[in-house]
This record gives structure tokens, C-alpha cells and sequence, in this order.
């Protein structure tokens, strides 16, 4: 029996704006909780999605969020908050937040977000949620904070919740925070629970956050097992590691993404700095490194900005939870050399 008809980005009746954004991350088509999560939400369904990380989340709840904020802009001119996106961590509010910058690049005008998240600089925060941004994210205890400061209000205009990792969430210790946020916010809202897996802390968020949900569990392809996995050494002289990678890379036969190891943070470096001069770009990751800056790059590596990762250990590709860093793409699937 033929497959069905794959659902484009341009068969959803999305804005130009938001295509052309598309167009330029170049996704080519979407993946499938987004062909099938975009349409449900554009109609205002509540959902509970379950994928795993790097299927395309993020995208999923963004895209629809972002075109039902133009759509409002079309028929009211009432500035407000109309999307409040909830995450465990200040790390993945920034993903989230670089994701919303990234396909709302062509209306930036109309739809602007902001990232709450980092608890240093509440001044700065106050006075931008005062210019009352359509689309904020945060954490649940500074989203809180700030509606009991009445920095935000969205008891009367609040459209869309969005709570990611939500499988995270009361792990994360913010249990408390989730059901005394649900106070300010109005009686009637379309809400989005996004998860890696449908734990018993997620079913009992759904409990307290959704209405008459859609569950989304999608079968998607299996990554292959370790026993499909095909493994090779090389040993050669420590002067010759270099153009013995170079050669590799030059001749395709390593393909695809890759993430490079290497012994010491300063060999990082120096590899980057070698494969540079035949026009290979890499980005470097070590535990060096602040978790921000960890982060852009994977995600920037993710969307294909570089094809290589060098890296100095493990440790570099870690969180500050000890979760992985991790975005559109699974970093786990990614090819792998050692030097």
C-alpha cells in the first residue's frame, strides 16, 4: 500500500514570513510531530505531544504559536502577552528562544519574544515585559516571580501555554510553581505539554494544565542498535593524526556530522585551528566552556552551521543537570573519531 502524502510546511496555511524563515533554516519538509502537531494547534486544540528529543519540538509549538499571534495582530491592535512558554531550565528557555528568533527573522516587528529566564537582572526584565512582548519564555519560578511582582499580567489576554519538558518539570522541583502560576492565568487558554516520554509527573500535569487534550505518541524510526554499529581503529604516529583526519574529511570518507575528540582543551583548539586553513569550519566544545556558549554552538552545529564538533571529553557535551546538550538533532547519532 503507498504512504500517505507527507504534509508540507506550505500546506499549512502558514504566513509567507514564516515560510521564507523556514526556507532559510533549510528544512527542507517537516518532520512528523511537526506535520502533525502544526494543524491541530492552528485549529486551538489542547496537546499532548511525546517525542524524543530532536524530532522537532520546539518547532512544532513555535511555528503555530508565532502564526496565531500574526493572525490576532491582523484583527486587534491590542498589544499584550499572548504566549507564555515554560521550560526547567535557563538553557533550554535559551534554545527555545533562539528557535522563536530564528523563524520569526522576517516579522520580527510584529511578533517579538523574550527570555526571562536568567535570574540576574530582573530590572532588565521588568522594564521589557513593561513593552509587553507578544511571546515570553522562563523558567516556571521566574515566570512566577515576576506575576506576583505584577511585572506581567495575563490573567485577561494569555492565548497559548506552552510547557516544555514537561516530563522535567516537577523533577525539576517546580510542582509547587506550575499549579500557583495556573492561578494567574484566564479560565479559558489553548495549552501544550511537549515530552520526551508520558511519565506519571506528565500525566498528572496534564491533569492540572490540559482540557480535552489530543495525545500525539508518534512511532517514530528507532536509532540503529549498537550491534549495527561499525567500528574502526587507526593507529598512527602522534605527528601524523592531523592530515591522516584531514585526508578523511577530504575524501568523504568520514560523512555527515561528526564530533571530533581530542585528549586536552589546547588540542581543541589547535585542530580547529589546522582544519580552518583547508576551509573545513568546526566549532569547539569543552567543559571550559560556559554552558551558554556550550549550548549556541550545539545548536548552531544542529542547524548545519558546522558539520564538525571538536571536542575535548564527554564532559563538553553535558549540561550543568547532566542532562546532553541537545536540540532539533540528536548529538547521539552523529558519527564519531577519536584523537
Amino acid at each position: 500500500m503507498a504512504d500517505e502524502k507527507k504534509v508540507m510546511f506550505h500546506e499549512m496555511e502558514l504566513d509567507d514570513r514564516i515560510l521564507k524563515a523556514i526556507s532559510q533554516l533549510g528544512w527542507p519538509q517537516p518532520t512528523l510531530i511537526q506535520e502533525t502537531a502544526i494543524p491541530l494547534l492552528l485549529e486551538g486544540k489542547d496537546v499532548l505531544m511525546r517525542a524524543r528529543t530532536g524530532s522537532g519540538k520546539t518547532a512544532a509549538f513555535a511555528i503555530p504559536a508565532i502564526q496565531k499571534i500574526l493572525n490576532l495582530k491582523n484583527t486587534s491592535i491590542h498589544q499584550c502577552i499572548k504566549a507564555l512558554i515554560l521550560s526547567p531550565s535557563k538553557e533550554l528557555c535559551g534554545q527555545i528562544a533562539s528557535v522563536i528568533s530564528d523563524l520569526t527573522h522576517k516579522c520580527a516587528r510584529e511578533v517579538r519574544c523574550i527570555d526571562i529566564s536568567s535570574s540576574g537582572d530582573t530590572h532588565i526584565q521588568k522594564s521589557l515585559l513593561s513593552d509587553k512582548p507578544d511571546i515570553v519564555v522562563a523558567t516556571p519560578s521566574r515566570a512566577l516571580a515576576h506575576l506576583k511582582a505584577n511585572n506581567m499580567r495575563l490573567k485577561d489576554d494569555l492565548s497559548l501555554l506552552v510547557v516544555d519538558e514537561a516530563d522535567l518539570v516537577f523533577s525539576f522541583g517546580y510542582e509547587d510553581e506550575i499549579k500557583e502560576l495556573l492561578s494567574h492565568l484566564p479560565k479559558i487558554y489553548q495549552a501544550v505539554l511537549a515530552s520526551a516520554t508520558l511519565s506519571d509527573d506528565v500525566l498528572s500535569l496534564k491533569k492540572i494544565v490540559l482540557r480535552n487534550p489530543v495525545t500525539l505518541k508518534l512511532e517514530e524510526p528507532e536509532l540503529a542498535p549498537a550491534s549495527q554499529l561499525q567500528h574502526y581503529h587507526l593507529f598512527a604516529e602522534e605527528d601524523d593524526k592531523a592530515a591522516i583526519l584531514y585526508a578523511l574529511l577530504k575524501l568523504n570518507l568520514i560523512r555527515g556530522k561528526s564530533i571530533i575528540f581530542v585528549r586536552t582543551v589546547d588540542r581543541c583548539y589547535k585542530l580547529k585551528l589546522y582544519l580552518e586553513q583547508f576551509k573545513i569550519s568546526s566549532c569547539v566544545l569543552n567543559s571550559e566552556l560556559p554552558a551558554a556558549v556550550r549550548c549556541l554552538s550545539v545548536d548552531q552545529f544542529n542547524r548545519g552551521r558546522y558539520q564538525i564538533i571538536v571536542a575535548s571529553d564527554e564532559k563538553a557535551l553535558e549540561q550543568p543537570d547532566g542532562g546532553m546538550l541537545a536540540g532539533e538533532e540528536q548529538i547521539g547519532k552523529k558519527k564519531k573519531v577519536g584523537l
